[in-house]
């Protein structure tokens, strides 16, 4: 899935990849998905998108975002892969969606679970976007103690770590993926109540936020999660679907998996106790 350090690792892979190409054609998916969205139909991306040259990609929060001449954007969020193949390379036959760039390259978007692959000129109406797009990212400056501070007055006191850190988009790009890291070097349980942290752990956690997603995305990404030519980012998850079979690599003990929240939670009960 596509949190703050994927979003910036792919735009910048993208960047780096596909600015200055122009579009040729756009194909609508060829394996359609029942939850892929699209703004409007998928069909007209090809007369929206046609001839335009890619200028630039940008990441923020949960989203990616290609910008084209003329004003058009290209977003994609959540469980959508982009794949960038070689005019030599074989193209898959499934795919939601398409671009053939005039050079023989072409960029593909897969879904795993759920996602969206938005087309729009200039502004694009959807909440998740513009709180992406228009809050305080994590590694900014201005996202200091004092910020952080306001954000743990701003919830109830009985709502638990990974409902403030994961719901609401309260931090632009922080999920439920990134924070089992974030929470497990803040020894702080994800079920453990936002108004039972002392001043310490609150300053604890707040340095882990800043910390742990600045070296997730330094490194690419987590290796969860794969970059525009299929391989794994560089970040190696300490608690993830690829270690939670593993011993906790602090105290020796077992790894506890549960499901809380709409999505599996990861710790280790000896270091991340829940009083």
């Amino acid at each position: 899935m596509i949190e703050l350090p994927e979003a910036l690792a792919r735009a910048e892979e993208l960047d780096k990849t596909i600015t200055g190409k122009t579009v040729e054609k756009v194909y609508p998916p060829s394996s359609p998905h029942k939850f892929c969205w699209f703004n409007g139909e998928p069909d007209s991306y090809d007369g929206r998108m046609r001839g335009k040259k890619v200028e630039g990609t940008s990441g923020f929060g949960i989203f990616v975002e290609l910008h084209l001449s003329d004003g058009i954007r290209l977003c994609f969020n959540d469980g959508v892969n982009a794949r960038l193949l070689a005019p030599s390379d074989s193209i898959p036959v499934k795919y939601q969606l398409r671009i053939d760039f005039t050079d023989g390259w072409v960029l593909l978007f897969t879904v795993a679970m759920y996602g969206g692959i938005i087309c729009f000129e200039h502004t694009y109406d959807n909440e998740y976007y513009v709180m992406s797009k228009e809050g305080l990212s994590p590694l900014a400056e201005g996202f200091n103690e004092a910020h952080f501070h306001k954000l743990l007055e701003s919830v109830k006191p009985g709502i638990s770590a990974k409902a403030f850190l994961a719901t609401q988009q309260r931090i632009p790009g922080l999920g439920n993926g990134v924070l089992q890291d974030i929470l497990f070097k803040a020894r702080i349980h994800p079920k453990k109540k936002i108004g039972q942290l002392t001043e310490e752990e609150a300053m604890r956690l707040f340095g882990c936020i800043k910390e742990v997603l600045a070296e997730m995305s330094r490194l690419g990404g987590r290796d969860t999660e794969k970059d525009i030519w299929g391989n794994p980012g560089s970040y190696h998850t300490i608690l993830s679907k690829n270690t939670y079979r593993q011993k906790c690599p602090v105290c020796g003990g077992d790894i506890v998996k549960t499901a809380y929240l709409g999505g599996s939670v990861y710790y280790c009960p000896e270091c991340q106790p829940l009083e």
